[in-house]
């Protein structure tokens, strides 16, 4: 447990509310939650299912319906076929995560994850004994990433696209080249998709596409549909490993939320995904003016911005470097913004590195590049 480091943002967006409740205006660009509510539609399905009483339990991989509906999702939006069967429905990617780990991970075993990426990969590896290989998250190359295969007691490669912090999305070659040298030797793929959908430039792909052997699939309707506080997510497993994540769903869970269920089943609507499209646009728009204030204030940026979910991960400017966790305690101090330390990710340059979450209107995004620009000009931290 003492290795199991605290969210750092969770720590920032408790100082920033502290500041609030004392008048201080604060410009949120931390919490990786998109700002809008889930669609109505949804929300007025689980008032429905409420009324109609469906607050029992739920079979532990899922309501039948929910998972035809992912099923035929996969179908219809990526023209890839997905048996019901092997999808398994989940309390948040979170639950998906914990059960397809609880699966695969020995004690000793070693998996390649993300650096810097999401921690509680990290830290759910080690729940179940396993060990992280870091691999490069930042302009790494698939030979890089192919080298670690050879590395003793490798029991597979976790990683996100789109990712967190980064934003960037693995090519489907990409993927298909580390699936088939993992699949040689025996080895799994684990590919967390759930900013899938929140993609700019290109159509959104899956991982599904590569096959459904030594192929695991993370998706979640929190951030692409917004339901974050439902907590509902979803698994595609290879056949063979539905019995054994049912008897461990069972054992950890019993079912996955049944309200959430319910109200999950009208994500897939035509008027909701219309919706959802449209602020996938707003989010665009977001990214795009961010991106070109961060360059101008001197932060370090790919040459383009990042093709996937609602982030932004910044080299700090010159005179900060190594100082990110300062940085940001002090630019939420003194200008009132609130933006997460790229050390919350891992240990590869993340100390020269912040994150921003484009998860709030445009003109709140303008207020806090006037502000980190003051910041800036004031000297900083």
């Amino acid at each position: 447990m003492q290795r199991i480091a605290p969210f750092r943002v969770m720590e920032i967006l408790a100082r920033a509310q502290q500041m609030q409740k004392a008048g201080k205006d604060v410009v949120h660009m931390e919490v990786g939650e998109p700002d809008f509510p889930a669609p109505q539609a949804i929300n007025a399905a689980a008032c429905a299912a409420l009324e109609r009483g469906q607050t029992h339990y739920t079979p532990a991989l899922g309501i039948t319906p929910l998972r035809e509906a992912i099923g035929a999702y996969y179908r219809e939006r990526f023209a890839v076929e997905v048996d019901p069967a092997r999808v398994v429905v989940t309390p948040g990617a979170s639950g998906a995560l914990q059960l397809v780990l609880g699966v695969l991970v020995e004690a000793g075993d070693l998996v390649g994850i993300q650096d810097p990426g999401y921690p509680c990969n990290r830290h759910m590896i080690e729940l179940y004994g396993g060990r992280t290989l870091g691999l490069p998250a930042t302009g790494a190359s698939t030979e890089l990433w192919s080298a670690a295969l050879a590395t003793d007691g490798l029991r597979g490669i976790m990683l996100a696209s789109p990712a967190n912090p980064t934003g960037e999305v693995m090519p489907l070659e990409h993927l298909e080249a580390l699936y088939q040298v993992l699949r040689a030797g025996q080895r799994y793929l684990i590919v967390d998709e759930i900013y899938q959908g929140l993609q700019y430039g290109a159509p959104p792909e899956t991982a599904l596409a590569l096959g459904s052997d030594h192929l695991f699939v993370i998706n979640s309707f929190s951030k692409f549909f917004g339901m974050t506080g439902y907590r509902i997510g979803w698994a595609v497993v290879p056949e063979q490993w539905v019995d054994p994540i049912e008897r461990l769903a069972q054992n950890l869970f019993l079912a996955p939320p049944t309200l959430a269920q319910h109200a999950a089943l009208h994500a897939f609507d035509d008027t909701v995904l219309a919706e959802l499209e449209e602020r996938r646009q707003i989010f665009e728009q977001r990214r795009d003016r961010l991106y070109a204030g961060l360059k101008a204030l001197g932060f370090r940026l790919p040459d383009t911005p990042p093709s996937g979910a609602f982030y932004l991960y910044a080299g700090l400017p010159e005179s900060y470097r190594g100082n990110g966790e300062a940085f940001c305690r002090e630019l939420l101090e003194q200008a009132g913004v609130a933006v997460t330390p790229g050390i919350d990710f891992g240990h590869h340059q993340t100390a020269d590195h912040v994150r921003f979450a484009y998860t709030t209107d445009i003109d709140r995004i303008e207020l806090g590049l006037e502000r980190i620009s003051d910041f800036l000009e004031a000297g900083g931290p």
